[in-house]
């Protein structure tokens, strides 16, 4: 039932990108350009998106384990770190220039547009040397 549910939130998530525009980088470039051609409609997406997962967060919250899990895997640490802040400035600078986010852009790879050819196999191997970077870190720290 994992796999199914797991599943089924994907192919939401993704049928919601594709719908609301955000598989579009032009879209997301037009709503980010604030002094151009701005297009603030990515902004109606993200408060309806805050109205449906609201009420989802209060419901979970109420509950002991998850439906389909033994436990939540929530995140515990709430200190800021150079790692986050370096990690969220560049997530924001290849948005920006990309007009995709990870989500979005994997969603728009059957559409094959030849900016999402080039952005997400970029975005794969960024992910990969910020995994071997950290772990070469955590390596030269515990000696």
């Amino acid at each position: 039932m994992r796999i199914l549910s797991t599943l089924f939130a994907g192919l939401l998530f993704g049928t919601g990108l594709i719908l609301s525009g955000m598989a579009n980088p032009a879209k997301v470039q037009n709503f980010l350009d604030l002094f151009g051609t701005w297009d603030p409609s990515l902004a109606f997406v993200m408060g309806g998106a805050i109205m449906v997962t609201a009420p989802g967060f209060w419901f979970v919250q109420k509950r002991a384990k998850p439906l389909f899990n033994d436990a939540f895997h929530l995140p515990t640490r709430t200190d800021f770190d150079a790692r986050l802040i370096v990690g969220a400035a560049t997530f924001g600078v290849g948005w920006g220039l990309g007009g995709f986010c990870p989500g979005p852009a994997v969603t728009a790879l059957p559409l094959g547009a030849i900016g999402t050819l080039w952005f997400v196999p970029a975005m794969l191997v960024g992910m990969v040397v910020a995994k071997y970077a950290t772990t070469s870190q955590r390596k030269t720290l515990a000696v």
